[in-house]
Formats: C-alpha cells, structure tokens, sequence
C-alpha cells in the first residue's frame, strides 16, 4: 500500500469489530515497537461534550507560552491528519503511511481496530517529534479508551451525559465511572462541570487522585466584556473573552486552565500566554458563524452537536445570538445517537429542517430521520440525500437576513465545509502540514 487513502481504507478491516473497547492489544503492540511512557508532561481531556473545546485552549495557552505540543483528537472533520496535529501543523501524509507500515510490522497476529491504529500512529509520531507537552483526547469513555494506555500528568473530565450507552452503560453513573477510568494516583483530576455524578468524585479519592472541581477548588466570573479565572495556583483578572463562541464556552476555557495550572512547576505559563492563547484558539464546527461574504447572503453556523446535551448548548447560543430573520437547519444524526432527544431541544430554535442521510457503518438515512423531526415539529421538514444536497435546499430557501445552522454528526458537518468552501462560502483551511525532520527512525518498517 504505497497511499494514506489505501492504508485508512484497510485498517477498518483488520479487526472484525468497529468497537472493541480494550487495552490489552494496544500495550502488547507497543511493546513490540519499544514504545515508553512520555517524559513530557501529559493532559488527558474525556468526557460527553466539550473535550474538543478543551483540549483546542490547551494547545493554544501552550504553544502561545512557546511550547511544542502535540494534539491528539478525534473524529475528524475534512482529512484524517486533523487527528493528529504536532505544534499546530498536520502530520504529512507520507509520515503516516511510513507510521503505519511501522506499526504493520510489528502488530503480528494481533488485531487493532482504525481508532487504535490512530493512537499507535500519534504515539509514536508525538514521541518522535520532540515536544514540550501533549495534549490527549479520549475517543469513547475512558478506562478502556485506547488513549488511556498513556500515564498523565493530569486529567479531565468536561462533562458527562447519555452517549454510546451500548458500550458504555445504560446509566450516568455507569457511563461517569468509565470515564473516571482515566484518573491516576496522586495526578490532580480537573472536573469540568457542577453536575458530575457523585462515582467521580468517589472514584478520584478512592485511587487518591487529588480533586479539582468547578466551583470549588477553581472557578471563574465574568467581568463585563473581561473574566476573573480563580484556581489552585493562579489569580488570573481582566482575561478577554474565549475566541470560540457562546457561553458554555467561559467554563471550558476555565477547564483547561485549571488543569494547565497543575502542570505548571514543569513548564511555567505566563497571564500574557494565556490570554493570547484565550484569542488565538480555533476549532472549526464548534459554533463556528460564518458571517456573509457577498450581498444578500445568509449567515452559516456550523456545530457538531449530535447529542441531547450539546443541543441543549446549541439551543442556547442561538437563542443568545441576535437575528434578524429565521433559522434553518440542515442536519444528520448517526442512528446510534438520541435524534429525538436532540430535535427536543432544538425544535422551538428552527423555522425549517432538512434532514440528510449520514455515510458509515451507523449511518441514517435522510427520510428516517424527518420523520423522527415531524413527529416533534410543526415546522416544514424534508428529507435529503446528502449533506451537500441538503445546503444547496436550505440555501435556496433562505432569505439575507437568515441563517443557516449545519449540525449533528461530524459525517454530515464535514462534508457541508466541504460544500461551503467549494463555493467560496467557507474560507479556506490554513492549517498546514509539519514538516520537521523528526527524531529517530520512524519511517522504516
């Protein structure tokens, strides 16, 4: 396989689960490639919604205080290297294929699922590429989430609600203490929400992983256009408003200052880099607005809100967000996700639905969908093929003084950027690839 398209394209056929939560493959393949444990200091983000978020201003506050990070995050939205991101930059393509080719070798008989070859690939690129600190994003819950396999400095929990309950527990207590999986004794455990359930808390102190709640031993207040971040160690006043939007968004940025606090005595941070990290951070589809770019144009709001409780947040925004016209959605929810709790929340914010078929193995089509929406709405609904089918219909709909909300799964959000851009409605993306010469030998095979 010499192209990165025929490598993705073959991993998803190596193991005969999509799903198969378990460490025990990961380590023994790690193993084989001599990997170790990072001598950096290391920030693991889990939880329901908000770990983009969080994990985006760490990487920002960071690389602003002159540090080298590497990002590790998923799914992606356009291209698979938005995975895996070192000091800011996209992995090349060609590192990849040499990674996986790696990683090939040495796995044997053994197993691994597309997410976990993800991890080994970022593991060992992170390893290689001598950096400051990594950030890390836990795929599915926590305790046997392959990105558990690594030893942090600290951990987070951002929030917890009804997601993957096949895999994770029909209840919140049983999905909160997978998550919990990922604290470690004597590493602090930053708690991102008020509303955790109580097996959190009785989990880190259990394990004598030292408590760092929201409200408590951290909090924040808003100034006016300013906020005030209080924690453990840091005073921080007149911080400026977080770069990403909507409310919500105060309570992550505070969230992952609490937890780069404790890393500080490591690799000291700057009031200055955080609140140039607090303006310079960028995560597409987190209520990202799109403000017109020619006359009589719709505005374009783009969110990956595929759950109950990330609805509730996009409910919000919109409501907080001034118009002056209606609100149109284009939206694709995978059929293992809670379509009418999500339509629930949403339903008094949108004047008019059009429901796209979403790709993959957990797909829902179009007209399925709709009449989930027209069983909750009385506003109009209709059914599409595609997401991009589905954003040329609201478009020709719309009126200038409209906007237009593109949500639910990222296989429906990415493909509507994809549309967007193509159509010089979208700017285009300027993250580009890393290209430093890495340490050690990983692309031989």
């Amino acid at each position: 396989m010499s192209s990165l398209e025929q490598w993705l394209a073959y991993q998803t056929q190596v193991h005969p689960q999509s799903i198969d939560l378990s460490l025990d493959r990961l380590r023994l393949v790690l193993e084989r490639l001599n990997w170790r444990q990072p001598k950096v200091p290391v920030v693991t983000i889990a939880g329901t919604n908000g770990k983009g978020s969080v994990s985006g201003y760490c990487t920002a506050i960071l690389a602003a205080a002159g540090y080298r990070v590497g990002t590790f995050t998923s799914p992606h939205l356009r291209d698979y290297r938005e995975r895996i991101q070192i000091h800011d930059r996209l992995v090349s393509a060609a590192e990849l294929v040499s990674v996986f080719e790696r990683i090939e070798a040495a796995r044997g008989e053994v197993g691994l699922t597309f997410f976990e070859f993800n991890t080994v690939a970022a593991l060992l690129l992170f390893d290689a590429a001598r950096l400051d600190a990594w950030v890390l994003e836990i795929g599915m819950g926590g305790r046997l989430d392959a990105v558990n396999v690594v030893d942090p400095d600290v951990t987070v929990i951002v929030s917890i609600g009804f997601d993957h309950q096949e895999y994770l527990g029909a209840t919140i207590e049983a999905i909160a203490g997978e998550k919990a999986g990922i604290f470690r004794q004597g590493r602090a455990a930053v708690l991102g929400s008020r509303e955790m359930p109580g097996i959190v808390e009785e989990r880190a102190r259990a394990i004598g992983a030292p408590l760092k709640r929201l409200g408590n031993e951290y909090s924040y207040t808003r100034e006016g256009a300013a906020w005030h971040y209080r924690g453990s160690r840091w005073n921080l006043p007149q911080l400026p408003a977080p770069a990403l939007l909507g409310d919500m968004q105060y309570a992550n940025a505070a969230t992952a200052i609490a937890a780069l606090e404790e890393i500080d005595a490591r690799l000291p941070i700057p009031g200055a880099a955080v609140a140039q990290g607090l303006r310079q951070v960028r995560l597409a589809a987190r209520f990202q607005v799109i403000a017109p770019s020619r006359p009589l144009a719709p505005t374009w709001i783009l969110d990956v809100a595929h759950n109950p409780a990330a609805a509730r947040v996009l409910a919000r925004n919109l409501r907080d967000l001034p118009s002056d016209g209606q609100t149109l959605a284009v939206c694709g929810i995978l059929a293992d996700k809670d379509a009418a709790g999500v339509v629930a929340e949403l339903k008094d914010c949108v004047h008019a639905w059009w429901c796209v078929t979403t790709d993959g193995d957990r797909s829902r089509s179009g007209s399925s969908l709709a009449q989930t929406v027209k069983q909750a709405v009385a506003a109009p609904v209709e059914a599409a093929d595609s997401a991009s089918a589905g954003c040329a219909a609201a478009l020709a709909r719309a009126q200038p003084q409209d906007r237009i909300v593109v949500f639910g799964s990222f296989h429906v959000v990415g493909p509507a950027m994809d549309w967007l851009e193509a159509r010089d409605l979208l700017p285009p993306a300027t993250l580009s690839e890393y290209t430093a010469t890495p340490r050690g030998t990983i692309v031989q095979g």
